[in-house]
């Protein structure tokens, strides 16, 4: 970064400055110039130093080096100046020699994010880009946020003999693993020993090109490498205006060309990394209405009250034992997909008839479902816990979720109404969604009030109800998620997923 030592610090130093740190540089030097204009004096070097620092503090951007120079004599670029003796740092040359130099994509952790699952003969190719890394045949590979692992088979390529034994950052690859296992688009796969993050909520940096201003609560959708999402800003920390860098804060909207610090929490949970780590795994996009009008990178990681759940299944699925019968095979079998269907809602509303008439509806038509009541639960599994009690409410809805997972990977379609364990709607359902993810779950509320549905809610079901009516439009959301084949009680021709 240069500055004018006559001019001082101005708005397009501050500019350059904040966007060096939008981008997430963090290797770089300051050089004041022109000091031979202002007689190589030392005050006038340690004042802009002083308010430069201070300003790029604001963004929690560091410089190696302020150096004060004169380009046009020479002083202090390659050979130390002997008009400034007061300065001891090093020179312009040995500043950037000791820029540390990152290593290339090829040497950083492997991130593969999933493109698609294949299946033209018997072989199911998942197909990616590798962003990071290398991938080799016999490699253990975990994808996350799913937690599934398997070991690379082989490497897949069109009219190439022999298959090639690995893929390099930057290549498109194909790659069949030893077992079936349910990867889905969006996912990330990467060496067990270096995990990207993962989580509902992230703090980033955001400019916003929307024609709607970008408004806090409002639901888009977020796209962080092939992971598509609805997401919505929980908070806006502050908003800079690009033209004068006039900082706001306590808004709700972002306008159009202004950028912002804000954090973004996702309805499910999503794989990223620190954007100074890895590029395309910690920037995003912001859709709204079908238009990108957005994009930013993410800058921390922001812990929800997930994280403990999701570590929990991450142990556990790390650890599942698997009989010979694989998720591929009972889809086939039974033509669907595993999938909850959660129906919550307050008393009186009708969800309990509700959740039978789905279950009965898929059943008639030939589908593998079961019925999942809380009271049933509560009064065995959960008889020795006190629902009235936070943390015992908190274990109820982690047994709740442990039995829905068991059903699940039985290629069941769980159709679940229960009351939210004392927890607030969304908690409970977040949870369950945690511990039996990637597995879909379809949340249907029913309300006298809609507006009192939850966030993240699928469909909402308001006044009184038509069962039959809402059991065709539930039936329509499992074909829409992919969960149900075309045909009625004939054999799936579509791909799975898996």
């Amino acid at each position: 970064l240069l500055i004018d030592a006559l001019e001082g610090v101005k708005e397009q130093s501050k500019k350059h400055g904040y966007l060096l740190s939008l981008l997430g540089v963090r290797q770089f030097a300051v050089v004041v110039n022109k000091m031979d204009l202002v007689g190589y004096r030392q005050d006038v070097f340690d004042g802009i130093e002083k308010e430069y620092r201070e300003f790029l503090g604001q963004f929690k951007a560091v410089p190696q080096q302020v150096i004060p120079v004169s380009a046009k004599l020479g002083d202090n670029i390659a050979n130390r100046s002997e008009q400034m003796p007061w300065y001891t740092g090093p020179t312009v040359l040995d500043a950037l020699s000791a820029f540390r130099k990152e290593p290339g994509r090829s040497e950083q952790p492997l991130r593969l994010p999933v493109q698609d699952v294949y299946k033209f003969d018997a072989r199911r190719i998942i197909a990616g880009r590798i962003t990071a890394g290398q991938l080799k045949v016999g490699d253990s590979l975990v994808f996350s946020p799913s937690n599934k692992r398997a070991t690379v088979k082989s490497i897949e390529a069109f009219n190439v003999d022999p298959l090639p034994v690995e893929g390099h950052a930057g290549q498109s690859v194909g790659v069949t693993l030893d077992e079936q296992i349910f990867v889905e688009r969006g996912e990330v796969a990467s060496h067990q020993e270096q995990l990207p993050l993962v989580s509902t909520a992230f703090r980033a940096n955001v400019f916003w090109l929307g024609r709607k201003p970008l408004e806090r609560g409002r639901r888009y959708q977020l796209r962080v490498a092939t992971k598509e999402v609805d997401c919505e800003v929980a908070t806006i920390h502050r908003i800079i205006d690009t033209m004068d860098l006039a900082q706001q804060q306590g808004s709700s909207v972002v306008n159009k060309n202004q950028v912002a610090e804000i954090t973004i929490r996702a309805k499910a949970p999503v794989a990223f990394d620190l954007s100074a780590s890895f590029e395309a795994t910690g920037r995003f996009v912001l859709v709204d209405e079908y238009d990108i009008a957005g994009g930013g990178i993410v800058t921390e990681l922001v812990h929800d009250d997930q994280e403990f759940l999701r570590e929990e299944a991450r142990q556990r699925d790390f650890a599942w034992v698997k009989g010979e019968v694989g998720v591929e095979d009972r889809a086939q079998q039974y033509g669907h997909r595993a999938a909850i269907v959660l129906v919550t809602g307050g008393r009186h509303t009708g969800k309990s008839f509700l959740a039978k008439t789905i279950e009965a509806r898929l059943v008639a038509d030939g589908r593998h479902a079961y019925l999942l009541d809380g009271g049933n639960l509560r009064r065995g599994l959960d008889a020795d816990l006190s629902e009235g009690e936070r943390g015992q409410a908190a274990e109820m809805a982690r047994r709740y979720g442990e039995v829905a997972r068991l059903l699940v990977d039985t290629g069941l379609i769980v159709v679940s109404t229960t009351n939210p364990f004392g927890m607030a709607y969304v908690e409970a359902a977040q949870a369950i969604r945690t511990l039996v993810h990637p597995v879909p779950v379809i949340a249907i509320h029913m309300s006298k009030a809609p507006e009192e549905a939850p966030p993240n809610t699928d469909i909402v079901l308001s006044g009184p109800t038509d069962f039959d009516a809402a059991t065709r439009r539930i039936l329509e959301e499992l074909k829409r998620r992919g969960v149900l084949a075309q045909a009625i009680g004939a054999k799936p021709t579509f791909q799975y997923s898996i």
